[in-house]
């Protein structure tokens, strides 16, 4: 029987995912990963990470969190599994990835929070406090797969089976070190699986609605905490076109992203869209859908879960989480980065976001479009 600590949500995912766990055999840890501080004591002291806590004691139903009724939620759920569960407080590591948010949608970038947070918690922190408790594995709710090809090769990071619910996007950016130690007990059923086994479980989460907004802004305004955390500075600057004519002003960059099409602040008679942000003049460029199109791009500070490529490669490319895989061809550019020439332009190319890489439902890589 392995050792295996679990992320826990509060969602059902994770609670399913526990429950699937117990019922391969595994010995079951849940963790709840707070972000927020809190009036109330917590199991480990504000700022401590994992790696400082071999021992910690359970939370109290009372314990408190970023989101209280998350972190009730998943302690009911590991009361009702039978399974132990902790809280411990990842503040100053969440203080790390607010940060990154913040300086992107300053750069001019989109950023994704959801890919810096597996990097850095999910499958780095999340890590270490499994080393300290003795673990042999680590797992999440995360719809994706590992497929295990035989000894002495990494696991192939695959697609979960459910393609309206897959999230190996947002998992390219784990060390390829660590995929042997990763389950995802989730990735081979279907959304409708996992909350009719929620139901027969009678658990509370079963129709739990998932979350749609980023944990750090639950209002979803993006740009209000970008201005809370650069203080008072001037943020406004000009609306022009492609052609450079002057059509409107604007109260920050952080108000737009690549693509974006409605709230631009100006009128015209038909549809006008994004193209580009330029933090140094902050200007914002707006045109028609084809000045979105793109062949070409570089990503930058790649991550690969193969052998990386020599030569051209063809492959995939997904350069947003909702958007479909693209043919492509890609070239190493240098240790770190890549250029990608699509066989089709695609639209809304943003710098910030990631470009993963595909085989078919195999995770080859990816790296941050720049």
């Amino acid at each position: 029987m392995s050792r295996v600590v679990l992320a826990m949500s509060g969602g059902v995912d994770s609670s399913v995912a526990a429950w699937l766990l117990r019922e391969a055999g595994h010995e079951v840890i849940g963790l709840f990963m707070r972000h927020g501080a809190s009036p109330v004591a917590s199991c480990a002291a504000p700022g401590a990470t994992a790696a400082a806590l071999p021992i910690i004691t359970p939370t109290s139903h009372k314990q408190g969190c970023c989101s209280a009724s998350d972190a009730h939620d998943a302690q009911r759920v590991a009361d009702r599994l039978g399974i132990p569960f902790y809280a411990v407080n990842f503040e100053a590591e969440f203080g790390q990835i607010i940060d990154y948010f913040v300086d992107e949608y300053t750069a001019g970038r989109t950023p994704n929070p959801c890919v810096v947070c597996n990097n850095w918690l999910k499958f780095g922190k999340l890590l270490e406090y499994a080393d300290s408790a003795g673990a042999e594995f680590i797992a999440t709710g995360h719809y994706a797969r590992l497929e295990r090809r035989g000894e002495g090769h990494a696991p192939a990071l695959c697609r979960g089976r459910d393609a309206g619910k897959d999230q190996s996007y947002v998992l390219f950016g784990i060390d390829r070190s660590v995929l042997p130690r990763v389950l995802f007990p989730v990735g081979d059923h279907a959304k409708p699986q996992i909350r009719e086994m929620a139901r027969e479980l009678g658990l509370r989460v079963a129709e739990k609605k998932d979350s749609q907004e980023i944990c750090f802004v639950p209002d979803g305004d993006y740009a209000n905490l970008v201005r809370s955390r650069q203080g008072v500075a001037a943020r406004g600057g000009e609306i022009v076109t492609v052609d450079g004519a002057v059509v409107g002003e604007h109260d920050g960059i952080e108000n737009y992203t690549i693509g974006q099409r409605k709230g631009l602040g100006v009128a015209f008679g038909e549809p006008r869209y994004v193209v580009r942000l330029e933090p140094e003049t902050r200007r914002v460029v707006i045109g028609e859908k084809r000045d979105l199109a793109r062949r070409e791009f570089v990503a930058e500070r790649s991550n690969w879960l193969v052998d990386p490529p020599h030569g051209e490669l063809r492959c995939q490319v997904k350069i947003r989480y909702s958007s479909r895989p693209a043919d492509a061809a890609i070239e190493l550019i240098d240790e770190g980065s890549f250029r990608v020439v699509l066989d089709e332009a695609q639209f809304g190319v943003a710098p910030g976001q990631a470009a993963v890489c595909y085989d078919g439902d195999r995770v080859l890589g990816g790296g941050w479009i720049a």
